[in-house]
């Protein structure tokens, strides 16, 4: 599996033992940066490129890493074809694919462990949307808000 993997700063060690595992485990890896650390880096300017990869079918998925997830699920979502979530737990690692097509997981270093780090990436990477006729049907109303646009009812 092509995987993409970007962090801030604040996820950056993170990142880097991320990398090495998932070459470890036979994944092609892009990284999409910070390629050094950088205090003064911005989540944004880190995640966009990744998030755009995503949704292009660049990489197969992709995995962001800021200080909290907050951030880089945020900027994420404002890519049209990313579903980004920040998953703190094995349960929705899995069922965030399986039901919802994520296809971009979003991780705080700076809140959990590299041990459950590594467990969520595993459990993410392993599962397969299910495309069942009730999950198609909500993905649907979710890709056609995007498609409008902003959401508002001026829209």
């Amino acid at each position: 599996m092509k995987i993409g993997i970007a962090a801030d700063h604040a996820g950056f060690e993170q990142k880097e033992a991320l990398v090495a595992q998932l070459r470890q485990e036979g994944h092609e890896v892009e990284d999409y940066g910070a390629l050094q650390y950088d205090a003064a880096d911005d989540y944004p300017d880190i995640v966009v490129p990744l998030a755009q990869a995503v949704a292009q079918g660049t990489v197969d998925k992709g995995i962001a890493v800021c200080g909290s997830g907050v951030g880089v699920s945020i900027a994420a979502n404002k890519i049209s074809g990313v579903r980004a979530a920040l998953i703190t737990e094995s349960y929705s690692a899995h069922q965030g694919v399986e039901h919802d097509d994520m296809n971009l997981l979003c991780l705080g270093a700076r809140v959990i462990g590299p041990l459950l780090l590594w467990e969520l990436v595993q459990t993410f990477l392993k599962a397969t949307y299910k495309g069942e006729e009730r999950f198609q049907r909500r993905l649907d109303k979710v890709i056609a808000l995007e498609r409008r646009g902003t959401g508002t009812s001026e829209d």
